[in-house]
């Protein structure tokens, strides 16, 4: 399986190389989820320019980073999906849980939006103390 690996300064983003995210290949991509995880990357973007289809292995590789993320106090984004990937997620009643968005632009938004609040709680907190 192929994918690339781009490291942000406050992100990374991993693109499968591969038309379907299935059985065979979600497996390879969960690996690299946790091995970035366990190198200390929080905040983890899935995109899925080159991917045509997924199922339900692909949806349990995304809620693992999401919970990988999550763990970490930072979030996962799923960016560039088709419609068809799309639909999986709302038919699967997890549009409310993964975030999902059209481009890689958005996602990275969505990352320093949230890495911005994460920033300001603690400030607050440290102030009012």
């Amino acid at each position: 399986m192929k994918f690339t690996i781009d490291k942000h300064e406050r992100y990374v983003v991993i693109t499968p190389h591969e038309e379907v995210l299935d059985g065979v290949t979600a497996p390879k991509i969960k690996s690299e989820f946790v091995l970035l995880n366990t190198d200390g990357q929080r905040n983890i973007v899935l995109d899925l320019t080159h991917a045509k289809s997924a199922d339900t292995s692909g949806l349990r590789c995304a809620l693992t980073a999401h919970r990988l993320c999550h763990a970490a106090g930072g979030v996962f984004v799923i960016c560039c999906a088709n419609k068809e990937i799309m639909q999986l997620i709302e038919l699967s009643n997890l549009k409310e849980v993964l975030n999902v968005v059209p481009s890689s632009n958005e996602a990275e938004d969505l990352i320093f939006m949230e890495e911005l609040e994460r920033e300001f709680r603690g400030q607050v907190a440290t102030d009012e103390e």
